[in-house]
Order: C-alpha cells, then structure tokens, then sequence
C-alpha cells in the first residue's frame, strides 16, 4: 500500500524557551483521516507545538510543509466565544449558517443564545460545534473533553469517528483517547515519538521506551566514569593527549548534565488524612433542593462512612456540584434533613477554581501569612521547595495566577489542599488540564488516602479505578447509587441515562441531515453506549461460560472437600457468583436484542 502523502507535516523543527531548549528536531507530520493524539507532561509544550503546526507560532529553525488549500480547525484548550450569538461565532469562521446552526444543536446548544456569562461545558460544546461546521481538512482538538459530561464526550466520540479528515488530540482523559485514535505522538525528550496503534498500547510501549533511555544513560554513566579514571591516571602523560581527553571527558559530562535536565521530574504529591473522624461522614434523609422550576433532588437519602470513595456523576447541570455543597454543609436543602459527622477536616477543590484569585501571585495562594514557608502536613517548609514539588519554576512564583494554563491552575489548588490534613476530600471535575502522569500519580496518592473521599469527575477511567460507589443524577430529580465505578454503574442500570442517550444518538444525526431545529424523530437503531453493552456481553457470556465449566470440573473431584476445604469453599463462592453474573448477562442480553429489534422494525 503507497504511504499517503500528510496534510502538514513539521520537519527537524527547533524552539527555545528563553535558554532552554523546548524543541530540539521535531519531526510529525499527519495524514488524510488520521486521528492521532499528542501526549506528554505538563509543561512539555504540547499546545505550543499544536500552534506551531497551525502556522500560529513560528519555529527558531525547521520546516514546516502544507497541503496547498488546507483548511483547519483549532479548538483552544480555554474558548472564548465572541459575537452576539453563538450561531455568529459559529459562522465567524465561514461556516455556512445552516451547517453551524445544525451543529449547535448537535452538541447541545441553542443558536441563539448569547455569548456572555456561559459555562465552562456550553463554551466547550460551542466551540466543538464552530470546528465541526467548518468542515475542516484538519481539527486541532486541545482537551476537548474539559467540562464535558460523559454524554457530552460519547457524542464527540461518535463526531469523531466519522470525521472525514485528519486530527490532533491532546486530552488526559485515558478511555477517550483509547476509543478514538489510530496513533499516537509522544513529546519526550523535546523530541517526537510515534506509535503507530490507538492510546491503548500506548502505556506498554512507552515503559519500554523509558527503560531504554534508562539503559542508554546507565552506559554512559559507566563511560564516564571509565574516561574520568583514565584521565586521572594519564595525567603525566603528553599534555596534547590531556587536553584531547579533557575536552572528551567535558563532552560526555555536558551530555549526561543534559539529559538528567531533560528527563521528565514527576509531582512529589502527598496527603495527611490527619485525625479520624467519626464513623458517619453524612446522612441525608428524604432531601430535595431545586432552582426555581429546575428539580435537582427528590425525596433523596443515602448515607457516607467513613472511608468511602464515592463518585457522583451525571449530565452537565443535574446537580452534581450542588450535591456536594449539600454533602459539606454549604448550601441548606428545600427540605429533608442533612446530618454531618463529628471532627471532620475538609478540603474542598471547586472545579471552577474560584478560591483562586486572579491577581494573587503563586507564593500569596501558598503562603498567605505573607512569610517564607508554608506549613505542609505540620512541617515548615520553604515555598518555593513546595512548589517545585509542584513542578512550577521559582521565577513563577511572583507571577499572578491569571497568568497560570488551566493545568498550573489545577495543580496549585492540590498543592494548596494538600499541605493540610484532611480526613475528607471533595475533588470537583479533578482531572480538568491535568496530564496522564500527573492522573496517574493522582490516582496513587488516593488509592493510598484512608480519609473520604467525593469525586465529581466526567473521567470514566478515573471513575472506575477509584470509586467503591457511584451516585448518579439524571437531571429530573432522580438518584440511583450502586457499588463500584462506571462501568458497574451502566451494568446494573442500563436504562437510568436512557432518555439522555437517545437525545445524543439524535445530536449526531443531525450533522449528517443539516435542520434549523434538533431531530425528533426516534432512533433506528441502538445507542452508542447500548449497542457496545451488546458487543461487550457477546464477548463475556462466552468467557463467562468457559469459566463456570473449568470450576464445575475442579468441583468433579469427590476427594476436594476432605482434602482442601478452603478451596473447596472458594470454588463454590466463585462458581456461585459466576452463574448468578451468566444470569444476569443473558437477561440483560435478551433485553438489549428485544430493543434492537423492535427499533428496527
């Protein structure tokens, strides 16, 4: 198969960052109909290189090439819509008026509304929306999953997947980029690595990729310590050869500096659950809170404990950050009755950030008293040595926060919350802007967190490896809440989000059929997240059938019992637990057939 020929591709490019180098020999370039996601830490440069590749910023040395006639769509990491309406931003970029208007609706926002004091999620769909109507050769997507609700970010899934032109992806939500991308780009070492699969073997590769450049830089420590020892030795030797071997010992010592400076320095993140609080956190009974005609909470209970990891999710506006300030203590309820626990200490992340002020510099936010140290877990520490924990550069410090990308933003709220002790920890959308190191250490520090802790998070992932129980509001006034992530969540209630998710099956036809009004005829078919249950419960029940006959025939042997009870017992509970699971997989599959077909009959 000929190799095709890239929409845009940089070559050898290089870029100083002051006297530091941020690129040194960037080679990328993509093709027609690839989705491709650029990956790194924080800090690396991935949104500078995006705009490099935009024609947005200009490149100390390098080449870049274009497809003559390109066309391009860039959505920033933080969009301001501009205009009257969003339909006149949609259009501000040459998108026909009925195409942009179409749009709008698909990704949930009306035309016509204005484009002062909106969301963080209505800016984001809006500005999805702008890209998509400009039908674009190329879209730079920079997070594009920031302040979507999962709903929200199945739809850009679906968008994206029928894309007609190529992509490039910066986002740190894991399961997005798994489902989405064909390749992935990795900004390491101010280089460009490729891979040439989606982000699922991602993880694997780059290990490898790591332990290489550890081995490489072991050998060259070992060189050098080999040329240091040979150097000392010959030093009566010809000053000729001393001076060749002296300037060949300050190479090699220059080269391994360099890479010790390059090699990528994780987030020093800790937490103190500090004293323990009481066996009930909060119980809430019969609690119902509304705005105005808008019912978030109905008749509502449920009860915390001590030590609970509990998710909330939902649709952008059910209710979800209003929950919290309910959970907390901050705002009363309509009616019900809110009990709180003795000798709580909480920290509190808002996902708009708001206890950050814009015009405090970072050393006001970690050391308010004005002083030179900050009191981290009841140890003094200097700011700028906690910062740096943080990754931000000393000379930051005196810089206002408004100054900070929505990752600084982020990482300097933990690092505020985090000095203290906290026996309960209220993190509000936390993966906004953060990298999937920095999710990665995140998720380690919480899993080893004894305190409580409340995620509000559209991170399905995220979700999935930290939450022991997940509570669900659809927007109407209905809860539900059942053990374990996401995933278990969608499994045990297939049908709560249902009238959701045919409103976004709806959205993405309507890009297809352009109208000046959202679609309201029914779906023909299965929802996106209906139809991969099916898939996925076509691949399990066979496994799961397999596994019940390897247990049946460990169970075949009559001396089992007498000799290994413990097994014996196991066996018994694990072969229990597989077929009442059988069970309920092949209801729930009859289920999902008897839907499909009577939607397409």
């Amino acid at each position: 198969m000929n190799a095709r020929a890239p929409l845009l591709a940089l070559k050898d490019v290089k870029l100083m960052d002051g006297l530091t180098p941020l690129f040194d020999g960037v080679d990328i370039a993509l093709e027609p109909r690839v989705r491709a996601c650029l990956v790194g830490r924080n800090g690396t440069g991935k949104s500078t290189l995006m705009r490099m590749m935009a024609g947005l910023i200009e490149p100390d040395s390098g080449e870049r090439f274009v497809t003559q006639g390109l066309r391009f769509a860039f959505v920033l990491q933080e969009p301001e819509p501009k205009g009257e309406t969003l339909l006149d931003w949609a259009t501000s970029g040459g998108a026909e008026s009925h195409t942009a208007e179409a749009e709008l609706w698909a990704f949930g926002v009306d035309p016509s509304t204005g484009t002062t004091s909106l969301s963080g999620g209505e800016k984001r769909r809006a500005a999805l929306a702008k890209a998509f109507a400009e039908d674009p050769d190329l879209i730079f997507l920079d997070e594009p999953t920031n302040h979507l609700d999962i709903f929200a970010i199945e739809t850009l899934e679906d968008r994206l997947r029928a894309f007609r032109g190529g992509a490039l992806i910066v986002s740190h939500d894991r399961t997005f980029l798994e489902r989405v991308t064909q390749r992935c780009f990795w900004l390491y070492d101010r280089r460009i690595l490729r891979l040439d699969s989606s982000y699922a073997g991602f993880d694997e590769w780059a290990a490898k990729v790591e332990a290489e450049t550890a081995e490489s830089l072991r050998r060259l420590e070992k060189a050098i310590e080999r040329e240091t020892y040979t150097f000392y030795r010959s030093i009566t030797a010809q000053r000729t050869r001393n001076e060749g071997r002296a300037a060949r010992l300050r190479a090699m010592r220059a080269d391994h500096a360099e890479r010790m400076r390059a090699m990528d320095k994780p987030m020093d993140m800790a937490i103190d659950s500090g004293p323990v609080s009481g066996k009930l956190v909060a119980e809430l009974r019969g609690v119902s809170k509304a705005f105005g005609d808008k019912v978030l909470l109905k008749n509502f209970s449920t009860r915390i404990i001590r030590g609970d990891r509990l998710a909330i999710v939902g649709p952008n506006g059910a209710g979800k950050s209003t929950l919290v300030k309910l959970l907390i203590g901050q705002i009363p309820a309509d009616a019900g009755e809110i009990k709180l626990g003795t000798n709580l200490e909480v920290a509190y992340l808002d996902q708009g950030r708001d206890a950050l002020k814009g015009d405090e510099t970072l050393w006001d936010v970690l050391a308010n008293s004005g002083s030179d140290s900050i009191m981290v877990r009841g140890q003094p520490r200097h700011v700028a040595a906690y910062a740096k924990d943080f990754l931000f550069r000393e000379k930051q410090l005196r810089q206002p926060v408004k100054s900070l990308s929505g990752g600084e933003r982020n990482r300097l709220q933990l690092a505020r919350a985090l000095a203290k002790a906290t026996n309960m920890l209220v993190l509000d959308e936390p993966t906004n802007d953060l990298d999937i190191d920095t999710l990665d250490l995140l998720e380690d520090m919480l899993a080893d967190y004894d305190g409580t802790l409340i995620l509000v998070s559209h991170d399905r992932d995220f979700i999935d490896r930290l939450a022991t129980s997940t509570l669900a509001l659809n927007g109407n006034g209905r809860a539900a809440e059942t053990p374990g992530g996401w995933q278990d969540f969608i499994r045990q209630n297939p049908d709560f989000f249902a009238e959701i998710s045919q409103k976004e099956a709806q959205k993405i036809k309507a890009d297809t059929k352009p109208a000046a009004t959202p679609v309201k005829s029914a779906p023909k078919k299965l929802s996106y997240k209906d139809q991969k249950r099916l898939d996925d419960l076509n691949g399990l029940m066979p496994k799961w059938s397999a596994e019940i006959k390897q247990l049946e025939a460990v169970l075949d042997d009559a001396t089992l019992y007498s000799r290994d009870p413990k097994r014996f017992d196991a066996t018994m509970k694990k072969l229990d637990a597989l077929r009442a699971e059988l069970e309920s997989g092949e209801m729930e599959w009859l289920e999902l057939e008897e839907k499909r077909e009577s939607l397409a009959g």
